[in-house]
């Protein structure tokens, strides 16, 4: 995942200025950034699983939260 640009490194600044930061790295950003998309790659295959399992293709909110809860 970390050659794709799903999520981009300014986001990624601002979350952790929100969190106290005064500056950071770009290697900070960029673990910041593969840490975080790799969390959402596994929620996201367990909410399309939940989805799956309910006979959807669809995958909701609900499907979402769940997922993240375990």
């Amino acid at each position: 995942m970390a050659t794709q640009k799903l999520l981009p490194l300014a986001a990624m600044e601002k979350i952790l200025k929100q969190c106290g930061a005064e500056r950071a790295s770009d290697k900070a950003k960029i673990a910041l950034k593969d840490v975080i998309e790799d969390i959402a790659a596994e929620i996201s295959e367990r909410a399309v699983k939940l989805a799956v399992h309910s006979g959807r293709v669809t995958v909701k909110a609900s499907d979402v939260k769940l997922a993240a809860k375990y």
